[in-house]
């Protein structure tokens, strides 16, 4: 290989993690806490320890609460009760626009009982939106997951000696390490990090590339969903008031359809009209590819209007891509090496964006100003997710838009973790920022003490674990130019 085009994808590797790298970092740790946005969701509802929900009743119970509180809207979308997460999920439109969503209680079908926290949820939806309006936030993570295509295909081109890092790592050796660290956590699990990222580029590919889908719908994205999605489509409301039918006979016909998948989501569309559908999706624990199996129902009769199953190529190697990426397959094995494989990912983006610094510090450029806001992301971004963690179980259970406060905490962290360390030269910043994610990462772990289940074991676990990592890079001692001691 010609020295000069690796040297102009060594160039393009760098360039790439460094322009992209911090929002890589969120979308990485994000994502990688999404592997169990289940289990996330009763870690953060302790009201539904030990509890279990039979998804038929928990539905239903839902249904019949919408009807009572939510008659108006123009559409319900649950997410049926399962064996990660005992409660029904909904999520429904207001009449003039907003949406509204709430974990409802599996027996009264009610959130009471439930404090207000979006749990894993949180984590999913920042993964792909930041928190940012649609559709920017879901462009920003578009570019994000092409450009991180970018740096693991030109990261496979310029490092000449590939499969030997994988058996080199040299300690105490200052940028050295670094750099043997990058590239052996990079060679580790790399064909993971490549299908992760991807099949996250071409999930949001329609964002950067809507040329097509405008062109041959003639900018009518409502029609692209429905050839898209046949069954998913709903009849257009017609203004004549309508009653739903009983659901019970409806679910149990959609639960010996699906039958072992069972029942994964079901949406309402104009619940209150003489045209009401009811689409029914069936469960994706037992196959890679999402959404192949959906019923649509008339939803004042009852009678099946639809029984689709996906088999298009194009569809069939999209939802793929897809249901590899989300995991919703995998079984708790698979969602620990998920874990573990996208910790990795988030240390190898890390150790990129740290071993840039230290390069162009021993070449004579000031890097003070990078290195401060290096710590701010990669030591702030564990603190101001810990704190999640933390104001789910210190705000009262009572708070008015509790969850909303919860996702301010979040910010407010953040912010304070980027302030503070642009104020505290870098060095004493690495160690004051890592100081904090160790505590707050061990007062998850206190949290999760009692070991009521496996869900409080897991997150004391991986709280303790990495609150450890925090604490011995908070030892250690850097020297002059980098090195540490």
């Amino acid at each position: 290989m010609r020295p000069g085009f690796r040297a102009a994808m060594t160039w393009l590797h760098d360039w790439t993690g460094i322009l992209t790298g911090w929002v890589l970092l969120a979308i990485v740790l994000s994502g990688t806490l999404s592997v169990f946005r289940s289990e996330i969701n009763v870690w953060m509802r302790p009201e539904l320890a030990g509890r279990t929900a039979d998804p038929v009743r928990a539905t239903i119970a839902a249904i019949d609460w919408l009807h009572d509180h939510a008659p108006r809207s123009p559409a319900w979308y649950l997410t049926a009760a399962n064996p990660r997460a005992p409660f029904t999920w909904a999520v429904w439109q207001q009449p003039d626009g907003p949406f509204v969503q709430h974990a409802l209680d599996p027996a009264s079908g009610a959130p009471d009982t439930i404090r207000d926290t979006l749990g894993g949820e949180f984590f999913y939806r920042f993964h792909f939106e930041l928190q940012i309006p649609y559709p920017f936030g879901r462009l920003v993570a578009a570019v994000a997951a092409m450009a991180l295509v970018l740096a693991l295909v030109t990261g496979i081109v310029a490092h000449r000696r590939f499969f030997a890092d994988f058996f080199t790592f040299r300690p105490h050796k200052g940028q050295r390490s670094w750099l043997d660290a990058h590239n052996l956590l990079g060679v580790t699990v790399l064909p993971f990090h490549l299908v992760i990222a991807f099949s996250g580029a071409v999930t949001l590919a329609s964002l950067l590339l809507p040329w097509g889908i405008l062109s041959a719908y003639r900018g009518a994205p409502a029609q692209f969903q429905d050839a898209l999605s046949p069954a998913m489509a709903a009849r257009p409301a017609t203004g004549t008031p309508g009653t739903l039918a009983p659901m019970e006979p409806i679910l149990h016909e959609a639960a010996r359809r699906f039958g072992p998948d069972g029942i994964g989501q079901i949406y309402v569309y104009n619940p209150g009209d003489a045209a009401a559908t009811l689409i029914a999706i069936g469960g994706n624990g037992r196959h890679v590819g999402f959404d192949s199996h959906v019923l649509r129902f008339d939803g004042t009769t009852g009678r099946i209007l639809a029984d689709y199953r996906e088999h298009r190529p194009m569809i069939s190697t999209f939802a793929t891509l897809y249901g590899l990426h989300v995991a919703r397959f995998a079984p708790p094995l698979t969602r620990w090496l998920y874990f573990v494989c996208g910790l990795l990912l988030a240390a190898v983006i890390a150790s990129g964006l740290r071993l840039r610094t230290l390069r162009r510090r021993r070449q004579g450029k000031s890097t003070e100003a990078v290195e401060r806001l290096n710590a701010g992301m990669i030591a702030g971004i564990p603190v101001a997710f810990a704190g999640y963690f933390l104001a789910n179980r210190l705000l009262p259970a009572t708070l008015p838009d509790r969850a909303g406060h919860e996702v301010q905490a979040v910010f407010t962290l953040w912010g304070l973790m980027l302030v503070l360390a642009a104020a505290l030269p870098s060095a004493t910043g690495w160690r004051v920022l890592s100081v904090l994610a160790m505590l707050a990462l061990g007062g998850v772990a206190g949290f999760s003490a009692p070991w009521l289940n496996g869900i409080d074991q897991g997150a004391a676990i991986v709280a303790i674990l990495l609150a450890a990592g925090f604490g011995y890079a908070a030892s250690r001692r850097p020297a002059p130019g980098g090195r540490a001691r």
